[in-house]
């Protein structure tokens, strides 16, 4: 135990949670104003003092964002009990703990830090970092000592990170080898830091006077919406509908994105006023190309399929074979037409079939918001990605490739957006006179059709 007394000060309740807070992944924040970076601080130097000998690192993205946000504040801290090297960029406390301060501004500075061993890592806005970054550093969690190994990690929504923070921490869908009890998230916004609200009431006006995104994200903390979302025109409200059966009459196609990695491959139809529904999906990896044809095939059954859509590379032959992908899928009963590759028109198409619209409701004569894309609840990968995608941050037009394994869905559903938007596949796609069975009438005829999830 440390022979001085250090007074931290005194935290709010959300902040208390957070010294208290024993998960192996500790995640704090959510909106701006809720006293992240002074939590940080405090919890890094506290365990400093009460277990001599440990090993923490701090990290920002950027070397600057670093200094003023903790580097400054803490030599005022820690001027009398633990002296600052700048060689090392750390601290050195008597009984040996060490904290070091380090950033990650490009995706390869993380690599610094592999083979390094720490007890606790402190990630501050954490949604500025890549999945491959946080995995990197989370090797690092380790050491033969008895220290508690944990990762605290602060957080708004946005940013490059968004997608795996909102995974692991909001969502919390896990993959195979995390565990559920290890992740704790804390919410706190502007309104639980007590300090800031007196010291700066004006603050929370700033907040709620921003643009919408950042507004719903920094003052509210919601994870659905925030800046750089590239298709803010997507509305589960909207653009999910309850699944139904699909009328023979109506022309049905497919869209896939190949690679060994990951097959994505997106069911569509499309009905007699122009509509499109994507109604299901195959979303699988680790499947070679002859065994993708068979998956593809298994899902359509005995459905007739007009097109599908698949980017260009995969007309390139192989050299181990001579043989192209498209050859190998059509010799494996799934013939492919080539779809444009051009990726900005692309997006445009599909931010275009995803517009909002306002229309008759068929059936009752009411106004509904409706959009020429449609999808059904069970397709549950889109449903998921689509909202992740952000602008690319050197070519805004464009959709950035970061966090990449939802790249996959959302460029099977561009070759299929920008393959059946132009005049003459719509008017291919609209019978002039479709016919329905007894049951499909019946089924028409229910009200409950277009029911749009509220």
């Amino acid at each position: 135990m440390p022979s001085k007394t250090f007074y931290i000060g005194e935290p709010n309740e959300k902040q208390a949670e957070f010294f208290r807070a024993d998960a192996r992944f500790i995640a704090y924040g959510g909106a701006r104003g809720g006293g992240k970076s002074w939590a940080v601080r405090k919890k890094a130097i506290l365990l400093s003092l009460y277990y001599g000998g440990i090993r923490i690192l701090l990290l920002r993205r950027t070397l600057s964002e670093l200094r003023e946000n903790h580097l400054l504040p803490l030599m005022a801290d820690l001027k009398e009990i633990a002296p600052f090297k700048e060689r090392e960029r750390a601290f050195l406390f008597g009984n040996g703990s060490r904290l070091r301060f380090g950033y990650c501004d490009s995706e390869s500075d993380v690599l610094q830090y592999q083979g390094q061993e720490y007890d606790v890592i402190f990630l501050d806005e954490a949604t500025h970092f890549t999945e491959f970054q946080y995995n990197t550093l989370t090797a690092c969690l380790r050491g033969a000592n008895s220290f508690p190994k944990r990762m605290y990690l602060t957080c708004n929504p946005g940013g490059i990170g968004h997608a795996w923070v909102k995974r692991l921490f909001i969502d919390r869908e896990y993959r195979l080898g995390e565990h559920p009890e290890d992740y704790l998230f804390i919410p706190a916004k502007v309104y639980d830091n007590r300090v800031l609200m007196e010291s700066d009431p004006h603050y929370v006006e700033m907040l709620k006077n921003l643009p919408f995104e950042l507004r719903e994200a920094w003052l509210n903390g919601n994870w659905n919406v925030f800046a750089g979302q590239y298709f803010r025109e997507y509305d589960p409200a909207i653009h999910v509908v309850r699944p139904f059966p699909i009328p023979h009459s109506w022309k049905r196609y497919r869209a896939i994105d190949y690679g060994l990695d990951m097959l994505s491959c997106g069911f569509y139809a499309v009905d007699p006023q122009g509509r499109h529904y994507r109604y299901r999906e195959i979303h699988e990896s680790n499947l070679i190309i002859s065994d993708a044809a068979r998956r593809i095939v298994e899902e359509t059954g005995g459905e007739r399929i007009e097109k599908t859509y698949a980017p260009p590379d995969l007309w390139n032959r192989r050299q181990d074979t001579g043989k192209s992908a498209a050859e190998i899928f059509a010799a494996n009963g799934v013939p492919l037409t080539k779809a444009s590759n051009d990726r900005i028109n692309g997006w445009l198409t599909v931010k275009e079939m995803l517009k909002p619209t306002l229309s008759i409701d068929e059936q009752t004569g009411k106004e509904e918001m409706t959009a020429k894309l449609r999808i059904f609840d069970n397709c549950t990968i889109l449903k998921k990605h689509l909202p992740l995608a952000q602008h690319d941050a050197k070519m805004t037009n464009d959709v950035a490739n970061e966090p990449h394994y939802i790249t996959h869905v959302l460029d099977e559903l561009r070759y299929y957006c920008v393959s059946r938007t132009s005049p003459p596949n719509l008017a291919e796609d609209t019978p002039s006179a479709p016919t329905l069975d007894q049951a499909e009438l019946e089924y028409f005829l229910n009200e409950e059709l277009f029911h749009i999830y509220e």
